[in-house]
């Protein structure tokens, strides 16, 4: 039996899943935690990636590995590989003014046409801007920019600084995917190739491609620029595992694969097919499908980024979707069967309570210093299940909305895919057939992003992409309620003024 490796390094948590190669059959996994906040020292990633390896029985017998992560991360490092900051993650807002900032000084429409997508707080661009006002000094000393997986793939070749790493710090040596680049807005999907002008614009800076880890870097004056990680194809491999027995324990010779954007990856490890459009209740919610063209909007609404396969993936992303249910849990005293049973005591509606979900601000609508508001009770609304419900079909109608969005760049969607381990809560089933006007179904659960990561590594391996058969667990029949989102969309337009 040939075994390959996926790991999934998201905002909260380090998962691998370890695959046979020929049936996808899950063969032992494991995990580690990641620590909270917005911003994160990436040798804690790092550390994590170790604990879920050896949790999962060690990669001694595994042929391929690939490595999907969350999105948009800011990892700076200096000329000497190692990091110059902790990391500014997807959901760190403080860059919010730096992107209206860079949208404001090319145009909205210009930006969406030469990057697919218009900057908001989360992306690397915002970050980078913000890091050259706030911290100018810090900006100086960029060597290289990468995402989360990418400096984790790098780091697993066997590179960093010298002292921790066999093979020392080969800038050149950093490599990403097409569907992580798409998401710095520095790099176009539709002209497969970073944009130069935009990543000086952030950051004040030149830059340049790495050369490889076996190449020469260029000239004199092209060296003192900022290196960005090669873009891989889908099935490229980004070389193979330096032996390792330090935080991470990994044997040489290892195949390693491009890795993915956390979206893109549970694309690929669905294996979502044109007509499918995936929504995501994580630690962000997500709307999202896999298209054969570019979808950029003006408007800034839907992100065009690229997908793991070569293709695209326009997107629609909230700030508020999983915690939302646990904030209301908690305030609640109940746990999540009980709020559950709670939700499904009240009618569809509550009884008019709405609650619109900014406790965190929220991307989209880009609204990076909202808060959550409560409306439309009553003496004899106030009722605990409906503040449940309200709950629920406020975190589905913000998504909704985002399905409204994808539809307005030309998806055309045959069902939904309701994945993430909200989507298991019964009431969040039952609410989502009657908010969103489209088939719902739900996958068998599974870490999605850590199945698409195997299935790149196998892809890297066979040069064949794998074909595994996706599980449902549930399809609650179709009842539309148009009311809710009604009464929600009069709310939540009050958040904007």
């Amino acid at each position: 039996m040939t075994l390959i490796a996926g790991v999934d390094s998201s905002t909260q948590s380090c998962k691998i899943v370890i695959r046979d190669l020929e049936t996808g059959a899950l063969v032992r996994s494991g995990r580690a935690s990641h620590p909270d906040g917005t911003e994160v020292d990436p040798e804690a990633w790092w550390s994590a990636l170790g604990a879920a390896i050896a949790d999962a029985g060690g990669l001694d017998d595994v042929a391929a590995i690939s490595i999907g992560g969350q999105q948009h991360g800011m990892v700076v490092l200096d000329a000497s590989g190692r990091v110059i900051r902790p990391a500014l993650l997807w959901n760190d807002t403080r860059s919010a003014d730096a992107a209206a900032a860079l949208a404001d000084e090319v145009g909205s429409g210009e930006y969406a046409r030469r990057a697919g997508s218009v900057p908001v707080a989360s992306f690397t661009a915002s970050k980078l801007r913000w890091l050259r006002d706030a911290e100018p000094q810090n900006a100086e000393r960029v060597a290289a920019v990468a995402l989360p997986h990418d400096w984790l793939t790098w780091r697993l070749l066997g590179y960093g600084p010298a002292e921790e790493s066999p093979l020392g710090p080969q800038l050149d040596a950093l490599v990403t995917d097409r569907s992580d680049a798409s998401g710095t807005a520095y790099w176009s999907p539709q002209d497969d190739d970073y944009d130069f002008g935009l990543f000086e614009l952030a950051l004040g800076r030149p830059a340049r491609v790495a050369a490889g880890d076996d190449q020469d870097s260029g000239s004199d004056a092209s060296s003192t620029a900022v290196v960005l990680p090669r873009v891989l194809g889908p099935a490229d491999s980004a070389g193979v595992t330096a032996a390792q027995s330090g935080t991470v324990a990994v044997k040489a010779g290892l195949v390693v694969g491009p890795g993915a954007g956390d979206n893109a990856g549970a694309a690929l490890g669905l294996g979502a097919a044109s007509g499918d459009v995936i929504v995501s209740l994580g630690t962000s919610g997500t709307v999202f499908a896999v298209t054969d063209v570019s979808t950029p909007d003006p408007s800034g609404s839907v992100a065009g980024f690229a997908d793991a396969s070569g293709r695209f993936l326009p997107l629609v992303a909230t700030l508020n979707a999983a915690r939302v249910l646990g904030t209301v849990a908690d305030l609640l005293d109940v746990d999540f069967d009980e709020f559950a049973d709670l939700a499904l005591r009240a009618p569809a509606g509550s009884e008019g309570v709405v609650l619109v979900p900014y406790f965190e601000g929220e991307r989209t609508p880009n609204l990076p210093t909202a808060k959550a508001s409560l409306h439309g009770l009553s003496i004899s609304s106030s009722r605990r299940e409906n503040l449940a419900r309200a709950a629920v079909e406020g975190m589905l109608s913000g998504l909704a909305a985002g399905l409204d969005a994808v539809r307005a760049v030309g998806v055309r969607e045959q069902r939904l895919l309701l994945v993430g381990g909200a989507a298991l809560n019964p009431a969040v089933q039952a609410v989502a057939a009657q908010v969103f006007d489209a088939p719902v179904v739900v996958p068998a659960p599974g870490e999605y992003v850590a199945n698409g990561a195997a299935a790149q590594a196998a892809w890297v391996l066979t040069g064949t992409r794998p074909e595994w058969r996706l599980e449902v667990v549930a399809e609650p029949k179709p009842d539309f309620r148009p009311v809710i989102r009604q009464q929600y969309d009069r709310y939540a337009r009050l958040a904007a003024l």
